[in-house]
């Protein structure tokens, strides 16, 4: 047995089809007509798009708009005019064929993504080195794989799929994806799942241990790959795969049921979202509203600042399509650890702890954050809107920011546009001082949403992308857990929402301790949504409080998670 890391859950069973990309030797041939050079470099660039286009024209008929949006994002790459004009640059300049401009600079562009803290951004340097190697393909004449010809039962196994060929795949005849290379967050492994086929991945020289048929079964849940397994293993995991199957039809059951435990405590789980178009999901899903749209994503993958106007289209859809249910939209929250050319921003040494999110904001507020508000406050005439101010340490910044709400309102008054008047504002708790302060907070804001990943990274003093130190990352840690009671407590003891939008309002290790708190809403991806109600018309709070209570007894996170682990798994 092998282990990797669950990308897509589900069982698969199948025969190995073993995907090996065309090794691409790039020189520096020189070229005497730079012209004409130019002139093929952007006949391949057009086909490219067009390819692209198709792409994501063809993932959002069979898949879902927000999937076809990873594709439209490789479109903005290739028609970014800083990029094209680089390899033009670097063909006139240095009088070199088309294919190693391609390579020096998608790789420099690429490079630059996957140093960056954050990651989307880092996902972008797949994407980038996605389309240098299609570009280069159609220089050289070459096909590039056809995955969607693969024979019925195929269990795909590559080094790494790029998102193209992720797209290009035929869910009828793919049954399960395995690769050496990818991860959780990879546009591949977000497609996988979209196209709800199980796959696992980072499964370390598996390619050495697999040839073309070999039988391969795969848990997506547990992230384990087995090779020509016995028949009792294969039985073993033909009978999961019909229970997992049976479980994910019953969830339906729960789609327009409330949120409410045995003894009828009523909570709300809601959906974080990062692009209107997923909006989608969170009415297939039946989330009760969206407790994070991130709108940093509107700033991204582009060349200019998003308008007022646009910004107001895209809050307006999310808003008029939940019809009434709450929307919890943040305000930017970005900093030195994204790469945003237009915005001017400089490098930060160390970006989490820098000039970011109601920082920035608060000191760009004439062409950035007066217009995002503008846009929040005009698109809350549409639907039920609450605006979330992140990364705030003092009330100071608060104030600032609600102060700012209130003269915008105050201008809309005059030219007499739409508005909510009561439009709720609340924050992020996500750091260490906000926390502590909480009790503070609470008497001023309208509510209050915990995002556990930053408030887990600054309370541990630990970079969770380090892998030297990530061991101490951990939500169940006793000073993390103290820290989300506290909040909820304060929130509850000034009669405000308290919700939580980090990954730990999904985690089902997490959520009977959550309800024993007093959380009132989780917001997780919406393919959670489901069995996330599943699980708390399960529970009593009487119950789970002595749960609580014991769990909190611990003082190492380790004791922590094996006792919700064992409680759950009862």
């Amino acid at each position: 047995m092998y282990k990797g890391t669950n990308a897509s859950e589900g069982i698969g069973i199948g025969k190995a089809a073993i995907i090996k990309e065309q090794e691409l030797v790039i020189t520096p041939d020189k070229v005497a007509d730079t012209a004409a050079e130019v002139a093929r470099f952007k006949g391949a660039l057009d086909q490219t798009m067009q390819e692209t286009s198709e792409l994501a024209a063809d993932l959002a008929t069979r898949v879902g708009e927000q999937e076809a949006e990873i594709m439209n994002g490789h479109l903005m790459l290739l028609s970014d005019p800083m990029l094209t004009g680089e390899i033009e640059n670097a063909i006139t300049g240095e009088s070199v064929c088309s294919e190693f401009a391609i390579e020096t600079v998608c790789n420099m562009y690429a490079d630059m993504f996957a140093s960056m803290d954050d990651e989307l951004m880092q996902q972008r340097a797949t994407d980038m080195r996605d389309i240098k190697t299609r570009m280069q393909m159609i220089l050289k004449g070459l096909k590039a794989v056809d995955i969607s010809a693969l024979p019925e039962g195929s269990i795909l196994v590559a080094k790494d799929l790029t998102p193209s060929m992720t797209a290009g795949i035929n869910p009828d005849h793919v049954v399960g994806i395995v690769t050496e290379l990818g991860g959780k967050t990879s546009h591949s492994a977000i497609l996988a799942r979209a196209l709800e086929i199980p796959a696992v991945v980072a499964v370390n020289g598996i390619l050495e241990q697999i040839k073309d048929g070999d039988q391969i079964v795969l848990d997506g849940s547990e992230g384990c790959v087995y090779v020509n397994p016995d028949d009792a293993v294969v039985k073993e995991y033909a009978a999961k795969g019909e229970i997992f199957r049976k479980e994910k039809k019953e969830l339906e059951q729960y789609i327009g049921k409330p949120s409410v435990t045995k003894d009828g405590v009523t909570v709300e789980v809601v959906a974080n979202i990062g692009r209107p178009e997923d909006v989608d999901k969170v009415l297939q899903y039946d989330a009760e509203g969206v407790g994070l749209f991130r709108t940093e994503f509107l700033f991204m993958d582009r060349n200019a600042m998003p308008t007022e106007e646009e910004q107001f289209e895209a809050y307006k859809k999310v808003a008029a399509a939940l019809q009434g249910k709450p929307v919890i939209i943040r305000t930017l929250d970005i900093g030195g650890d994204k790469e945003i050319p237009y915005m001017g921003l400089e490098k930060d040494e160390n970006p989490f702890l820098g000039y970011r999110a109601i920082r920035f904001c608060l000191d760009r507020k004439e062409d950035i954050y007066k217009p995002q508000l503008r846009a929040l406050l005009r698109a809350s005439a549409f639907g039920n809107i609450k605006i979330m101010i992140p990364m705030v340490t003092c009330i100071d910044e608060y104030r600032e920011a609600k102060g700012l709400i209130e003269e915008l309102k105050a201008e809309l008054d005059g030219k007499n546009i739409a508005y909510n008047k009561e439009i709720q504002v609340g924050i992020m708790v996500e750091t260490a001082a906000a926390s502590l302060m909480a009790d503070v907070f609470a008497k001023e804001v309208d509510f209050f949403s915990i995002g556990t990943n930053d408030l887990t990274q600054y309370t541990m003093s630990v970079d969770r992308g380090n892998d030297k130190v990530s061991y101490l990352y951990s939500t169940f840690n006793p000073a993390v857990l103290r820290s989300i009671k506290h909040v909820i407590s304060c929130a509850r003891e000034a009669g405000i929402m308290v919700g939580m939008c980090g990954e730990a309002a999904g985690d089902p290790m997490m959520i009977p301790l959550l309800l024993a708190f007093g959380l009132n809403e989780f917001s997780m991806s919406a393919s959670s949504v489901l069995r996330a109600r599943k699980m708390i018309s399960g529970y009593s709070m009487e119950e789970l409080k002595a749960v609580a209570d014991k769990a909190m007894s611990f003082v190492t996170a380790k004791e922590v998670e094996e006792f919700m682990t064992e409680f759950v798994s009862k």
